[in-house]
């Protein structure tokens, strides 16, 4: 049909037939590469103002622009009214300044955007929050929600909250955080919405009495994960903790009281959990030891419990041998150590990652881990006196599965860390931080002798110049220094200087960033797992 090999002529040209291009293959020939593209039709082909998007569906044009940012979508969304219409309609997920003022934008903003099931209102310390009308209004007009995330919306009472749990039944995660409302609203919310799934409650302040239980309610029978944070009558959820049959995760972080009495009965008529974290709650022996009824359980955080011990501990080893992640932060107490772990060690063989903080570990529990926990591939030891050149020689001999090590405040030298260039032969990464007997020389050494794996000690960052195991990250402290942008265009010369002196101001200042390494280190290398590995660490 008259093909020929084509030549592309100026940049305007292309531009101008660039939309009446179409590719065509022949079968019966041999065709030069430039001979799959047609001859450019005549621009009198070319219809002026065409929208040529006019013949994709409005499915295919919405999945387009689930490809988009924030601000492209925002940016399309002007381009036409059917544009406009398309990115409403697929707009799912809507976070919202709740402010008092949104009251009247209610109307037109959820006509436009009605096909919203995850909406978040947030509003500052500093500004009047949304009321209880305008969260029933909201409801009205999102029956369809399945996610609500409240944050210092402090004007909402129980009513609100009830009235809005009667509208959206098919409510499945509720997040709320500094709100007002108390007891009469979560067990609305517990008693209408009977799909809820996620629940996860932080600095409620209408819970005045210890009196108002709160549960279980209909919810019991779908609800599968609690996060009680920083809550005075945390205790009050305790018939919905029990009652929540098909319960996997409790997380229980800076709530006041005794929680022994809820985990004995959690233990005893609700032991189908698979992860619990207990973090800085009064919790002793005897809450260990009720935990220790649940059998499945898979994940276990211990932080900052100072009443807990090795007995406490032993007794989740002995009963919990499917225990495949296991986080202690002992507090320096020396209440848990050697004795626990060597029984972790016998009874837990599928432990996949072990942290280690503010302990006292020897070679006499650390050598029965490393031997019996083949599957240990994430190991941290942070704050412990005792963890030096032996401990960690130990380490590399015998963890052969070990893929990601943290060390941090421990009196190691150069001697342990040339130990792991001769073992440890799956490891992909090692941070050393805060040990002053280890030298750069030997983190260079360590690099040369495996060329694939990421070192970082301190603040200096050394990775291999192939570039493996880059996706594990770079900089992974917890302080960022966003760059200073002006309102309207950057000048050059002030952009670099700006740069050099955050580049002085970080390397002055960069003992700062080691606050928050173990939480930043885990929580990347729970990112960067690729299979079995689900808990945010």
């Amino acid at each position: 049909m008259g093909q020929s090999t084509s030549s592309l002529g100026s940049p305007s040209e292309f531009s101008q037939f660039y939309p009446s291009y179409r590719f065509k293959l022949n079968s019966s020939a041999v065709i030069a590469p430039f001979e799959l593209m047609e001859e450019p039709e005549s621009s009198e082909n070319v219809v002026v103002g065409r929208d040529y998007t006019a013949d994709l569906p409005d499915e295919c044009l919405a999945s387009i622009f689930h490809f988009l940012g924030t601000g492209d979508r925002k940016r399309c969304s002007l381009v036409c009214r059917r544009w406009l219409s398309v990115d409403g309609q697929s707009r799912h997920r809507l976070s919202l300044n709740a402010r008092a003022d949104l009251l009247s934008s209610i109307p037109p903003l959820f006509a436009r955007f009605d096909s919203v099931t995850k909406l978040a209102l947030r509003c500052d310390r500093k500004s009047d929050s949304i009321d209880d009308d305008a969260l029933v209004l909201i409801s009205i007009r999102c029956r369809s929600l399945t996610s609500l995330k409240l944050r210092g919306c402090r004007e909402l009472t129980d009513l609100g909250m009830a009235a809005f749990a009667q509208n959206c039944k098919g409510l499945k995660k509720l997040s709320c955080g500094s709100c007002m409302f108390g007891a009469e609203a979560m067990n609305a919310v517990l008693d209408h919405c009977t799909a809820l799934e996620e629940l996860s409650v932080k600095r409620l302040r209408g819970l005045h009495d210890s009196a108002e239980l709160i549960g279980p309610g209909a919810a019991a029978s779908s609800l599968k994960s609690i996060c009680l944070k920083e809550l005075v009558h945390g205790q009050n959820f305790g018939p919905l903790i029990v009652g929540s049959k098909k319960l996997k995760t409790l997380k229980l972080i800076r709530c006041l009281g005794e929680w022994d009495k809820v985990l004995d009965m959690l233990g005893k008529f609700n032991p189908g959990l698979t992860e619990i974290h207990l973090e800085r709650v009064q919790v002793s022996d005897v809450g260990l030891c009720a935990i220790s009824n649940c059998s499945n359980l898979e994940i276990l955080h211990i932080v900052k419990t100072p009443e807990c011990s090795n007995s406490g501990l032993v007794c989740v080893a002995e009963h919990c041998r499917l225990l495949r992640k296991l986080h202690i932060d002992a507090w320096r107490t020396n209440r848990i150590g050697d004795e626990g772990l060597i029984v972790v060690a016998k009874q837990c063989p599928n432990l996949q990652e072990l942290v280690l903080i503010g302990m006292n570990p020897t070679s006499t529990s650390l050598a029965p881990i490393a031997s019996n926990c083949q599957k240990l591939e994430r190991l941290a030891l942070c704050g412990s006196g005792t963890i030096g050149d032996a401990e960690i020689a130990c380490i590399a001999a015998k963890c052969s599965a070990l893929k990601k090590l943290c060390i941090k405040g421990c009196p190691i030298s150069d001697v342990g860390i040339e130990a792991l260039g001769f073992g440890c032969p799956n490891l992909v990464k090692v941070k050393v931080k805060k040990c002053k007997g280890v030298s750069t020389e030997v983190a260079d050494w360590l690099r040369d002798r495996k060329g694939s794996l990421i070192v970082i000690l301190d603040a200096c960052e050394i990775e291999p110049l192939d570039g493996n195991g880059s996706e594990l990250g770079v900089l992974e402290s917890g302080m960022e220094f966003p760059p200073i942008v002006s309102q309207g265009t950057m000048v050059a010369d002030v952009a670099s200087s700006s740069n050099s002196r955050m580049t002085m101001f970080r390397t002055r200042f960069g003992f700062f960033t080691g606050k928050n390494l173990v939480a930043c280190t885990l929580r990347r290398w729970s990112n960067g797992e690729d299979d079995s590995s689900n808990s945010n660490l």
